[in-house]
């Protein structure tokens, strides 16, 4: 399969990452996309190189994880061709080709790292995390640690969400959605953009797993305050902000 050790709680992060893996082995890629939903992270599957590439190209990814052994299309030639393309995401590359030469050609491919197999899963998780960060401080849009909107407070980093002082208790997966929200205050977010960002899903926007989680999200942070700051624009999506949409 070619990793070990799935994560432990310690080595869950509190900075979210969108990334694709592209991965032929199907029940290889299934467990580490698994492994990286459990760590926090928001992970899309590919499993030959035309279909890795088509998505590395059009998604919106702070990490790219090649095997470099794919159908189609081979790992180090999609990598090239997105260099050509100037499409810039990092890119760990996976192989059970592990000697040196093997890791200089896919550098100088445009590779950023380059893991053999076998490997565990820490390990690929701290690479990971790392160049995601290497790339937000070059490119100089690192991410605020902290929104507020009104008397909404969410904190990155400690994970911490209060509303007038008063501290509120969020399960990862509210507190991702509402990290989404917050990002984006004043902005009307769709029922797509919430699948794809804060869930892994490219199919089915008018599955109820939003509205489920919206709904215990609006019971946490409006219910027992007098003005709501979540808001539903019917037929649109979401918005968070202090003033109320529909009555502008």
């Amino acid at each position: 399969m070619g990793w070990t050790s799935p994560p432990h709680p310690e080595t869950v992060s509190s900075e979210t990452m969108r990334l694709l893996i592209i991965e032929d082995d199907r029940e290889a890629a299934s467990y580490l996309a698994k492994a990286f939903r459990e760590a926090g992270h928001v992970p899309d599957l590919a499993h030959d190189g035309l279909d890795g590439y088509a998505l590395a190209r059009e998604g919106d990814y702070d990490m790219l994880i090649v095997d470099r052994m794919l159908p189609k299309l081979d790992g180090l030639s999609l990598i090239r061709s997105l260099r050509e393309q100037e499409v810039t995401t990092p890119v760990l590359i996976l192989s059970a080709l592990g000697q040196v030469d093997d890791r200089v050609k896919g550098l100088r491919a445009g590779g950023d790292d380059y893991l053999p197999k076998p490997y565990a899963f820490s390990e690929l998780l701290a690479r990971a995390e790392i160049l995601a960060r290497r790339r937000t401080a070059a490119v100089g849009t690192s991410e605020a640690t902290a929104y507020r909107v009104g008397d909404l407070e969410l904190d990155r980093l400690s994970h911490r969400v209060t509303r007038a002082g008063q501290e509120i208790v969020l399960q990862p997966r509210e507190f991702r959605l509402l990290e989404y929200l917050m990002r984006h205050a004043g902005q009307v977010v769709t029922r797509t953009m919430l699948l794809e960002h804060v869930w892994d899903y490219h199919f089915d926007p008018q599955t109820n797993v939003i509205d489920v989680h919206v709904s215990r999200l609006r019971a946490k942070i409006d219910k027992d305050f007098e003005r709501p700051i979540l808001h539903t624009i019917r037929g649109a999506g979401y918005v968070v902000r202090a003033d109320d949409p529909r009555g502008a």
